[in-house]
């Protein structure tokens, strides 16, 4: 073999795994966008993650996240999720409340997209149907906005002399109103005074506790909205300085020292997002995942809580919790 034709041969064998790689796929980067913000949305990025590992995707390894938090800013979501369109991101994961959803599907009709939150999918206009969505989205939802005429009537059996009940809610997120209509409805059947309070920012928490105080609200009932979540241990301390006895929507209210809470696990939901991520990674199309619900829904109470709120639980609501947390 002549020396050029030996160079020649040995050029194109250094050649080969160079290109090679660069014909290997990318990895894919997943958009996380949520209402929330990082500190008060840990846990479900955590769950979420999970749920991706579960379908064989590690962060960092084989796929990159792109995080974007509101902060309890609606009025950010829209900007947030145009910027994952730009990033053409394979995925974008709608995490913690409806908004964050809406937004996601105003700012793309070909990126998939598995939003996981409170609401009613179907009644909010993010599918058509539970089983067979329609479109480029799917998710999961621990449906926590239906269950507010069952936070009232455990209340009402905790505090059984309450005439007036106050609702904190956000009147920003369309989940609120069917939240709030059920809670109406619920307080006419109980003879209860139902007071609404409007609660869109920090700031307005304060105030919202003001007007409780004023109307002689005896009990309050939590929205679902997840502007409370980023601001609970404000929520907590406040329900606890003016003794007000308060029901929650998930558990980590209570973990934290608040009451009581009815609803199903979040994390549950939040893994489940992971786990149809990663399915739509590995080629699955949304039409083909259905929306997953809630099996089961869980009463927490803080005893310790309680007696600081010189409280007495009845026996009858001990029986029914899932959990007693003393």
């Amino acid at each position: 073999m002549r020396r050029r034709e030996f160079i020649t041969i040995l050029g194109g064998a250094a050649a080969w795994p160079l290109s090679t790689r660069a014909q290997q796929p990318a990895i894919p980067v997943v958009g996380f966008i949520s209402a929330r913000t990082p500190a008060s949305g840990a846990f479900m990025a955590a769950a979420f993650r999970q749920g991706l590992s579960e379908t064989g995707y590690v962060e960092g390894r084989n796929v990159l996240i792109e995080y974007r938090w509101a902060e309890a800013h609606f009025d950010r979501l829209t900007v947030l999720a145009d910027d994952l369109v730009r990033r053409k991101v394979a995925v974008i994961a709608a995490i913690s409340g409806t908004p964050a959803a809406l937004a996601a599907k105003a700012a793309t009709a070909a990126i998939p997209i598995i939003f996981a939150n409170g609401g009613d999918p179907v009644a909010s206009g993010l599918v058509t149907s539970i089983n067979r969505p329609t479109g480029n989205m799917t998710g999961a939802t621990f449906y926590s906005a239906a269950l507010a005429g069952k936070r009232l009537e455990l209340l009402r059996t905790l505090v059984p002399t309450a005439a007036a009940m106050a609702f904190i809610a956000n009147s920003n997120n369309p989940t609120e109103e069917q939240e709030i209509r059920d809670a109406e409805a619920a307080a006419r059947v109980m003879g209860l005074r139902l007071h609404m309070l409007n609660t869109i920012s920090e700031r307005d928490i304060d105030a919202a506790f003001t007007s409780l105080l004023e109307r002689r609200a005896d009990a309050l009932v939590m929205g679902s909205d997840p502007l409370f979540f980023a601001f609970s241990g404000k929520l907590i301390e406040l329900a606890a300085r003016h003794a007000i006895p308060a029901v929650y929507n998930v558990r980590e209210f209570v973990e934290a020292g608040g009451l009581m809470s009815y609803g199903s696990r979040q994390n549950d939901t939040y893994r489940q997002a992971g786990i149809y991520v990663g399915k739509i990674l590995q080629g699955a199309k949304p039409a083909d995942l259905p929306v997953m619900q809630p099996t089961k829904f869980e009463f927490v109470i803080n005893l310790k809580t309680a007696k600081a709120l010189g409280l007495q639980i009845p026996d009858k609501l001990i029986a029914l919790a899932d959990e007693v947390i003393e």
